[in-house]
């Protein structure tokens, strides 16, 4: 299994970037897909995960800001970064492991798979 994120770069606050996550070894529907992120210094958190039904779940930090989203075909996960602030700064990572239950958001424990991140940085 590889996950490989892409995307990333640098942009000024209020800008918007979009991540991409291209799978392979696994088909990414019947997972629960996240994206993650590490800021210098600090713990890596949870950001938006996708369901198998395409529930998904965001941290308070980035709702109404980020939305995840999926392609089947391409086998790709996405995340859209609007409104950036320099808080949004770190590493952003893609993770995957198979979705416990059919329906609603799957959260961010127990991830399975990785990727090994792409950096993004925004500046004021």
């Amino acid at each position: 299994v590889q996950l490989v994120e892409s995307g990333g770069g640098s942009v000024q606050a209020g800008g918007s970037l979009r991540l991409s996550c291209a799978a392979s070894g696994l088909a990414i529907r019947p997972y629960c897909m996240g994206w993650f992120r590490q800021a210098p210094g600090k713990e890596r958190e949870g950001v938006a995960s996708i369901n198998r039904d395409g529930s998904t779940t965001y941290a308070d930090s980035v709702k109404g800001r980020f939305t995840i989203s999926r392609d089947i075909a391409k086998n790709t996960l996405y995340l859209q970064m609007n409104s950036l602030k320099p808080d949004d700064t770190g590493m952003y990572y893609c993770a995957a492991r198979p979705a416990d239950k059919w329906m609603g958001g799957c959260g961010y424990s127990g991830m399975n798979y990785w990727g090994k991140g792409t950096l993004v940085t925004i500046s004021s």
